[in-house]
C-alpha cells in the first residue's frame, strides 16, 4: 500500500493513490483515466500485444487508434506476460504496492496467477480491488462481455431506433461507459471507507446491472408501474412536447417539462391560445393529445428557420437546441466557455483530448501525460518499484 502524504493545497485530489489497472478495451480503462485525471498514479499492465483498442483503427492519429487515445491519458504503460515467471513477479510487485486493482479479465482468469481478489487480499486486507465483467461472477460468467451484447439483453436496443423500425444500439458504447463510471463510484467509495476502518473491498460491477441502472425510467416503468416500454423513436413516454420538429430549413428539438415552459412555447410561437386550450393545458392532457399538439406546433414553426426559433425560445427561457455533429457539438461547447478540449503530454508529443468533466474549486484535474505507447513507462516503473516510493 502506497504511503499517502497530506495534499498539497491545489493539487489533484487523489495525489499519492496507485491503481494497477488490468483492465482492457473501454469501461475499466474510463474508470482509471478519470482516477489518473484526478491525480493517481495508474500503471497499466498491458500485455505485450497491447490493449485490444490499439488496434481499432480508423479513426487514428499518426498511426495511434483514437479509441485508445480516447481512455488511456495520465496512465503508465508496462507490457507483461503473466505467463513468463519475471514478468509475472514484476506484475505482482505492482499489484503490492498499489492501493486499488481494476480488472476485467474473464471471471476467474486471474486466479491461476495469483492475481485474483482471494489470493491478494489475505496478506492485504486494506486492498481495494474492483472486478469489472459482462454478466456477474454467477450463472452469467462465461457470456462474452461487449457493450452491444448489453444493450442487446438489456432492453436499450429494442427501446432505440423508430417505433416501426429496427432496434438500433446507442451511437457509442454507452454501457461500458455507464460501467465505467460505476466503477468509478465504487472505487471512491472504498477509498473514504477504508480511510475510516482500515479495511479494503472487493467491488464487483457489470454491464447488465450498470445498463439497467442506466435505463432508469425506463426500467421503473416495467418493475414499478407493469408497464413494457416501447420504442418512440426520439418520442418521450412521459413529456409532450419533447422531440424534434421540423422548421422552415431543418429540424429543431423542443423539451417541454413543465406547463410553465409550455405556456412560454405557445408565446413564442404566436398561438398563446394553445396554452389554455383543456387539450393541451396540462401535461397529461398534451400526452393524450400528441398528434393533434404536433400538428399545431409544426404548422408554426415551419413559418422560420431553426436558427430563429433557438434564439427566440432560449431567451424565453423554453429548452430547444438544434442538432448538431460531433464536430458542431465540440464547437458549441467552445462557444459556451466550456473549453472541452484539452492538450495532454509534452512538446514532443502532444494529443488533444476531451477534458475531465468535473472541475473543483479547491483542487485540480491532471493533464500532463499523453496515452502511452505500449511498454512506453518500463523504465520509469521499474525505477519507481526500486525507489520504494
Amino acid at each position: 500500500m502506497s504511503t499517502q502524504p497530506p495534499r498539497a493545497p491545489g493539487s489533484p485530489p487523489l495525489s499519492g493513490l496507485v491503481v494497477a489497472d488490468l483492465s482492457r478495451v473501454l469501461a475499466g480503462p474510463y474508470c482509471t483515466m478519470l482516477l489518473a485525471d484526478l491525480g493517481a498514479r495508474v500503471i497499466k499492465i498491458e500485455s505485450p500485444s497491447g490493449d485490444d483498442t490499439r488496434a481499432w483503427i480508423p479513426p487514428e492519429r499518426n498511426g495511434e487508434g483514437t479509441y485508445f487515445l480516447s481512455v488511456n491519458r495520465n496512465k503508465q504503460s508496462i507490457a507483461l506476460d503473466f505467463s513468463d515467471a519475471a514478468d509475472l513477479a514484476t506484475a505482482k510487485q505492482i499489484v503490492a504496492r498499489a492501493d486499488v486493482v481494476v480488472e476485467n479479465f474473464k471471471v476467474g482468469g486471474l486466479k491461476k496467477f495469483g492475481l485474483d481478489y482471494a489470493s491478494l487480499s489475505g496478506n492485504r486486507p486494506e486492498l481495494i480491488y474492483a472486478s469489472i465483467t459482462g454478466f456477474g461472477s454467477a450463472d452469467g460468467a462465461d457470456l462474452p462481455g461487449y457493450d452491444l451484447i448489453a444493450q442487446a439483453v438489456s432492453g436499450i436496443m429494442d427501446l432505440t431506433g423508430q417505433a416501426l423500425g429496427e432496434p438500433t444500439k446507442v451511437g457509442v458504447a454507452l454501457v461500458d461507459v455507464i460501467t465505467g463510471l460505476h466503477a468509478l463510484s465504487g472505487v471512491l467509495a472504498a477509498v473514504y471507507a477504508r480511510d475510516a476502518t482500515g479495511k479494503g473491498d472487493h467491488i464487483q460491477v457489470d454491464l447488465l446491472s450498470s445498463a439497467l441502472s442506466g435505463l432508469v425510467n425506463q426500467t421503473a416503468a416495467y418493475v414499478t408501474g407493469g408497464v413494457v416500454p416501447r420504442r418512440m423513436g426520439n418520442a418521450h413516454p412521459s413529456l409532450y412536447p419533447y422531440e424534434p420538429f421540423p422548421a422552415r430549413d431543418k429540424d429543431i428539438v423542443i423539451a417541454v417539462g413543465n406547463d410553465g415552459q409550455f405556456s412560454r412555447l405557445c408565446h413564442v410561437l404566436g398561438t398563446p391560445q394553445l396554452a389554455l386550450d383543456t387539450r393541451f393545458a396540462t401535461m397529461s392532457a398534451r400526452n393524450g393529445n400528441r398528434q393533434v399538439l404536433r400538428e399545431l406546433l409544426c404548422e408554426r414553426l415551419a413559418t422560420r428557420d431553426a436558427q430563429h426559433w433557438f434564439e427566440a425560445l432560449s431567451e424565453a427561457q423554453v429548452p430547444a437546441a438544434p442538432i448538431l455533429t460531433v464536430a458542431e457539438g465540440v464547437n458549441f461547447a467552445e462557444s459556451l466557455g466550456l473549453d472541452p478540449v484539452v492538450e495532454t503530454g509534452g512538446a514532443g508529443r502532444r494529443i488533444p483530448t476531451i477534458r475531465h468533466p468535473v472541475s473543483f474549486a479547491r483542487a485540480s484535474v491532471d493533464y500532463s501525460k499523453a496515452p502511452p505507447r505500449l511498454d512506453e513507462d518500463r523504465v520509469a516503473v521499474l525505477d519507481w518499484l526500486g525507489s520504494g516510493r
